[in-house]
């Protein structure tokens, strides 16, 4: 009796761990998908909340209020911009804060790297292939400068610039023209997308 007690118990003993097994698949697989959706939400939430607090409650105590007024407000901006007399004066401005001092060390900084992401200057928009460390690794970066004659280092050595994942920081590395690759099956956001995430997002 005790034999077939414990073989019952013996058989019983797969299904507890298949279900158990099957219980933890469900749980990750709806972390996965809701992990990405409350994280997006959240960090919009916050951009959201700081940008409409900006006119709350000074100006306006309704939530929303702020947030849609500001963003009309640089689109108005950004129209206006493209017309000449208003374009004569944003240029005004913008040429007297780039020659102040200490302003323009900030100002001049702040403007180039939104530029490099949006504006007409963009940076990020040539994606390689980068040997650094060694001749059988490769990193993902994005070619930013192709003059190294400031640096007083000919025009064989160039800038590139190379992110980190899941993290709003990166590395320049001035390296050798040769030990670069385009890479051309992929956009220059694909290539973004692909190193933050670690290589794991689908390009």
């Amino acid at each position: 009796m005790c034999y077939l007690a414990y073989m019952a118990n013996y058989r019983k003993q797969p299904s507890k761990d298949t279900l158990l097994k099957k219980l933890f698949r469900y749980f990750i697989q709806g972390l996965v998908i809701l992990a990405p959706v409350a994280i997006t939400a959240y960090i919009l939430y916050i951009v959201f909340d700081w940008v409409d607090g900006l006119l709350r409650p000074a100006v306006f105590t309704t939530p929303g209020v702020g947030f849609i007024l500001i963003i009309a407000f640089i689109i108005l901006i950004g129209w206006m911009s493209s017309y000449f007399i208003m374009g004569s004066v944003i240029n005004f401005f913008d040429h007297w804060l780039e020659r102040t001092p200490g302003i323009s060390l900030i100002y001049k900084a702040i403007k180039d790297f939104f530029q490099a992401f949006g504006g007409e200057k963009k940076k990020f928009t040539k994606a390689v292939l980068v040997n650094v460390f060694n001749n059988d690794v490769w990193i993902i970066g994005f070619l930013t400068d192709e003059d190294m004659e400031k640096f007083n280092m000919g025009q064989d050595m160039v800038g590139v610039y190379v992110p980190q994942a899941y993290n709003f920081a990166g590395q320049l590395y001035i390296l050798p023209k040769e030990r670069i690759r385009p890479i051309e099956n992929l956009t220059a956001g694909e290539a973004m997308k692909y190193t933050v995430t670690g290589g794991v997002a689908e390009s």
